[in-house]
C-alpha cells in the first residue's frame, strides 16, 4: 500500500525535526497500524491504546462542549505521549523524552498530523472512487460508530433541597 510508505516517510521527517522523539505511530482511529517508527514499543498495542484514549478524549470533549478532538497530551515521569488528529480517519501518536520542547512537539505534531490526514484521505478517496466523508470519526470504545452520533450524558445538578434546619435560624415575623 503506497500510503504506508508515504506515512512512514512523514514519521521519519518528524523524527528528524524533533530530536527528542523516541517513537512515532500513525494509526486508524479504530486502532489499526498504518506505519510506525517506535523501537522498543509494540505498535499494535500502542495503536489499540491510542484508539481507546481517542474514544475517551472524544467523549470528554463532547461532554464538556469543547468541540471536536484535536490533540491529547500525557506527561509521565519519563516523558510525553502526544496524540494528534490526522484527518477524520487517522491519528498520530508521538513518544518523546522529558527534555522535549512541548511547544515544538505540538507544532511539528500538528503539521505531521495534517500531512498524514491528507495522505490517508487521498488514499481513501482513490480507493472508493470518491472523496472521503468529512468529520465522521469512529472509536472502538464507541462500538465503531461515528463519534458524533454517540449519546453524551451530561451530569445533572441535583435540585437544591433545603435541610430541615435551613429555616431554623430565621426569626418569626
Amino acid at each position: 500500500m503506497a500510503v504506508e510508505s508515504d506515512v512512514l516517510d512523514e514519521l521519519h521527517r518528524i523524527r528528524n525535526r524533533v530530536p527528542q522523539l523516541t517513537g512515532s505511530l500513525a494509526a486508524t482511529v479504530d486502532g489499526l497500524v498504518l506505519a510506525h517508527d517506535a523501537p522498543g514499543t509494540e505498535p499494535e498495542g500502542l495503536a489499540a491504546l491510542t484508539a481507546a484514549a481517542l474514544g475517551v478524549a472524544h467523549r470528554t470533549a463532547e461532554a464538556t462542549a469543547r468541540g471536536g478532538f484535536r490533540e491529547l497530551l500525557l506527561r509521565g515521569a519519563d516523558g510525553y505521549v502526544a496524540t494528534y488528529a490526522a484527518g477524520p480517519a487517522a491519528v498520530l501518536t508521538l513518544l518523546a523524552d522529558g527534555r522535549v520542547n512541548v511547544g515544538r512537539l505540538h507544532l511539528e505534531g500538528r503539521r505531521s498530523g495534517a500531512r498524514i490526514g491528507e495522505l490517508v484521505a487521498d488514499r481513501i478517496g482513490q480507493g472508493r472512487g470518491r472523496a472521503p466523508a468529512a468529520e465522521h470519526v469512529t472509536s472502538p470504545a464507541a462500538g465503531a460508530r461515528p463519534i458524533d452520533t454517540l449519546p453524551v450524558r451530561t451530569p445533572q445538578r441535583p435540585a437544591h433541597r433545603p435541610s430541615p434546619q435551613a429555616g431554623a435560624h430565621r426569626r418569626p415575623t
